[in-house]
Order: structure tokens, then sequence, then C-alpha cells
């Protein structure tokens, strides 16, 4: 880095800075990077690093995954790579990109294009292109108009639209007519605001008044790529500040509207927390206590993000002043499996985040510490795999500013942890089960397989619950007596 850093010395612009971060930074951690545009070059063909990844590489921040762009077309790109990498995937060849991989470096190869949306298509129009110059021009913003050129001599860095300037200012602007760069993609918009969860920057006015303009047109776009740009947004080291953007701009009524629908009016004679900005603190709350799952957690971020989406429908006012929301986690759990089924997450993440949702609410019934051990054990079991994500969730949507009773829930909640913590070294409650299993049921009451002995089952883990583990010779009486109950007459 010592030569990096004289180098750096004898330069004098931004753009020449820029151009040796970007070249340093990709030779140093992407070095498979010079073999592939020697390949490139060696059949005629040019390949520059192109957008997301040099801005990172300027950034000092480049990952595994390069993006580049090319004047050969997919079929010659394919071959070139089918020699270079260890593998291949054509899944984008019809937009022209041609993907591998060699080592743990991942690249796409795409050819110079231009693309367009029709007004009524959920699909883009792709149309090849012939010159990097026209294929950065179609790009979305000003710092994702970079590239490096590295089939020359020596690298090239092209920067047509002041992009180096704006990454330098933290400033989101459009190579051109934001009108026209939302018309051509709406995903666009979403992607603006990614950007500003990921990289912290402002947005250029004229692409704020664009997106309120064009919001609608999202609803072109298919959830699968709403889908997989909203993770990017959240899962960003700052999303609220995406997720502003979208509700200040109008984009999140197309795309969640549950969100902007927690900004309930509040009169003078009924009070009540901001909803929204309440949601906005929790998941950054969440945010910071992640490290008790592991790191960066999209479960538990959408856990956040949608735990009090019930509210505005459970809205009642009560007379003399105040505002109830009863039932809204039940209510909200509903609408969690319903939004995220139309934005096309997964079953399990589906299932994840509404059961939190619905739990989220649970401890409150414990704020005087005066839970009994059953009902201790049935908050585990009823949280099953998700107790800790529960505990992150639980904590998190604790955002009064009165500190005293902050600490109080704190404290609270931390003896709650203790109880379980203790219980657990008593009593198996990770996997809570009867005493007896459903074969020793049978063979106990000397039964066949029926729906008799599921019940029996469940009123033995329900002793379970109530009373801790019963040990084998209570469990047998308790079994026998309940039979002796409820045995079908002869």
């Amino acid at each position: 880095m010592k030569g990096t850093a004289l180098t750096l010395a004898l330069v004098s612009t931004p753009r020449e800075i820029a151009s040796q971060l970007a070249t340093s930074t990709l030779l140093e951690k992407a070095p498979v990077a010079s073999s592939l545009a020697r390949a490139f070059s060696e059949a005629g063909f040019t390949l520059a690093l192109v957008g997301g990844p040099v801005r990172d590489a300027i950034l000092g921040r480049l990952g595994n995954d390069l993006d580049f762009t090319t004047n050969a077309r997919p079929e010659a790109t394919k071959k070139i790579l089918k020699v270079w990498a260890d593998s291949i995937w054509e899944t984008g060849a019809a937009f022209g990109t041609i993907a591998g991989k060699k080592g743990d470096v991942t690249v796409e190869v795409t050819t110079y294009r231009s693309e367009n949306y029709d007004p009524q298509s959920r699909k883009p129009e792709v149309n090849f292109g012939d010159s990097i110059e026209g294929d950065l021009s179609r790009r979305d913003f000003t710092i994702n108009c970079l590239a490096l050129e590295l089939t020359k001599e020596k690298p090239e860095f092209i920067d047509l639209f002041n992009g180096v300037e704006d990454l330098a200012k933290k400033v989101l602007r459009a190579p051109g007519d934001p009108d026209v760069l939302f018309g051509d993609d709406p995903l666009r918009m979403m992607r603006a605001a990614r950007f500003v969860a990921q990289l912290g920057f402002t947005v250029d006015e004229t692409i704020v008044e664009s997106m309120k303009r064009m919001a609608e047109r999202i609803t072109i776009v298919s959830a699968e790529r709403v889908h997989d740009e909203l993770i990017k947004l959240l899962m960003s080291p700052n999303p609220r500040l995406g997720l502003a953007l979208m509700v200040d701009t109008g984009l999140a009524k197309y795309v969640l509207p549950e969100l902007p629908q927690l900004k309930l009016e509040v009169d003078e004679h009924h009070h009540h927390k901001d909803v929204y900005e309440h949601t906005l603190t929790v998941l950054e709350q969440a945010i910071a206590l992640e490290d008790r799952l592991g790191g960066p957690n999209l479960v538990i971020r959408l856990a956040a993000l949608l735990h009090d989406i019930g509210k505005p429908k459970t809205r009642e006012l009560i007379p003399g002043g105040g505002v109830s929301f009863h039932h809204h986690e039940v209510v909200g759990s509903r609408m969690t499996k319903e939004r995220l089924r139309a934005l096309r997450f997964d079953n399990q993440t589906i299932s994840d985040v509404s059961q939190l949702v619905f739990l989220h609410l649970r401890f409150h019934g414990y704020a005087g510490g005066e839970w009994t051990d059953s009902a201790v054990r049935r908050y585990v079991r009823d949280a099953e795999d998700l107790l800790e994500h529960l505990h992150v969730l639980t904590r998190a949507d604790c955002t009064t500013r009165n500190q005293r009773k902050a600490a109080a829930l704190a404290a609270t909640y931390d003896s709650l942890e203790e109880r379980i913590s203790r219980l657990k070294e008593e009593e198996e409650l990770n996997a809570i089960r009867p005493d007896v299993d459903g074969n020793e049921i049978m063979k106990i009451l000397g039964i066949p397989a029926s729906p008799l002995v599921g019940k029996a089952y469940n009123y033995m883990l329900e002793l379970r619950l109530e009373h801790g583990p019963l040990g084998e010779e209570r469990a047998k009486r308790e079994l026998i007596q309940w039979w002796e109950e409820n045995a079908p007459k002869k």
C-alpha cells in the first residue's frame, strides 16, 4: 500500500485519485480480474469493471461479486468464460449477462446495452449497444456511471457524469432526466432508497420530486424484483433512511402500504405514541441487538418493521381520552402473512415473522414479574426456535424516553430471561414434551393408534407445562386416571 500512497500523492484531481484507488483496490482484492481482461483482449473484445464495484473499489470496500461490461455478445462471452471460469451459468443471458465463478470471485459480464419498459410491461426490453459510453448513460445514478476499462495498455478510468464528485459529496444524482430514468426502470426508485440506506447519502431534490411523480409506476415491476431490492434495503447499515425516503415520496404506498398507514392522526383528546416513528426506532434498536442473533438478521428486521401494523385497523378512541389497540398483535400477524406473501417471501420467513408479530406483546403480561413457572414454560414453548428473536424484539419494543420506566422494563425482562435460564438447567425447556410419548401411551392404555392417542398426548403435554417433569410413575398414574374419565363408553 506504500506504493499506492506515493502514487496518490503525485496526482492532483479527484478523478485521478479515484482512478488510482479503484485500480489498486481491484488488483489487491480481485487480481483474477486481470486474467479475465486478458482473456477478452486476446479474443478481440473490450472488458471494463463497471457500476457498483467501481464505486466500492474507490471506497475501499470491494467484495467478491464483480460486474463487467463488454462489446462481446453473450455467446462470445460464454465461450470465454467457459475457458476462464471454474463454472458458469446463463440465467441472465436474455438480458445479455453471463455469469461465472473462479475461486471465491463471482463475475457477471454483460454486453453493452440499453433497456426500457413498455408502459404496461413488467419486463424490460433489452437492446445491445456498441459503446461503453452508451452503456453508462443508461445507468441509474452518477455514482454508478463509473467504469474501469481493463483491456487497454493501462487501465482507463471513465467518469462521464462527474460521479466521483458526487461520491465525494455523498449525494445521489441522476445522469439525466430522473423521470426518464425511473420511467425506463421504476425499480430504480427503490434502488435510490437502498443506496441512501447503504451509503448514508443525501438525495438530489430532482430525484425526490421525480419519485413523488413516478411512484405509482413501481406497480409494473414484478414482485420478485421488488422483493430482492427490499431485502437489500432492509439489510443495509441504516434501513431507516431508505424506508423514510420511500414513505416521504409515496413509494411505500405501493410497496409496503402498511408502513405509511402507521402515521395515525392524533387529536388533542386522544393522545398516543407516534406509531410510525416508534416502528422505525424499534427497527434501529433491534439492529443494535443483532449480535445476540449472530449478526444481521432479516427475520428480526422484518418483525421489528411489521410488529405494529395491526394498530390502524384496531384503533379505538376511549371516551374521556386515550386510545386502545386491542388484539393488534393478532390482526398484525395476519396482515404480516398477507404482505410477505404478496412480496414473494419464502414460507419459513413468513411463518417466523408472523409468529414474532403475534408474540411481541406476550411479555407485557409479565410486567410485575408474577408469572408462574407454568407461564414461563408456555412462553418458551410458544416461541420455540424463535425465543432469542423474541428476546431481541421485546427489548427493542421499549422506546419510552422515561429513563426510569425503561430501566424498570429492562430489569423485568432480565428477570424473565434469568428464570428461563434457570428452568432450562432444571428441565429440557428447548424441547418440552410429555413424560410419555405416543407409543408409550398406546402401550400403557392398551389402545391402537387413533385420535384418542392425540388427545391423551395433549393432556399429558398440558400437565408437563403446568407442573414441569412428572417422572415416570406419576405420569403413568395421571394418564390412567385421565383414561378412566375419558375412555369411550362400551
